[in-house]
């Protein structure tokens, strides 16, 4: 049996070029950087999440709780630069405006009104703390039938 190979040289570059394929994948990978690289730790007593934010400060972040029992991490930062004296035509001029909003659905086993964060060195640390097995115990009810 003969196995058909693909060759690139059949289809012609001016195809390549027109489809523009290699910036198609260029913007996708920029838009997935986009996203922050994002770390979750767990111990006996907490969960801990860091995301690598360079450059951000705790101004340029939002963490909410949703209605759904999501941590949604929120991020907006517009820089705005000096205007300069000297006016310049630009032949192409790409936007300094980052944002991004991130969901992470909660355990059950989490201390909501406990959870803290903070930004150190280019890193958000996200602290949940864990509900003890007393504290799950305390939250059992019994409901008396009438």
């Amino acid at each position: 049996m003969l196995v058909a190979r693909r060759n690139p040289s059949m289809m012609p570059s001016v195809f390549n070029d027109f489809l523009n394929w290699g910036n198609w994948s260029n913007l996708l990978n920029e838009e997935r950087h986009a996203m922050p690289k994002t770390n979750i730790s767990e111990s006996e007593t907490d969960y801990r999440m860091e995301l690598c934010v360079p450059g951000l400060k705790k101004e340029d972040l939002s963490i909410s709780i949703d209605t759904d029992n999501n941590l949604v991490i929120e991020m907006s930062k517009k820089e705005e630069q000096e205007e300069k004296k000297e006016e310049r035509c630009y032949l192409r001029h790409e936007f300094s405006e980052t944002q991004f909003k991130q969901l992470f659905t909660l355990p059950e086993n989490i201390k909501k009104e406990q959870i803290s964060a903070k930004v150190e060195h280019g890193v958000l640390t996200v602290t949940l703390p864990k509900i003890t097995e007393e504290e799950k115990k305390a939250l059992a009810q019994t409901i008396e039938i009438m």
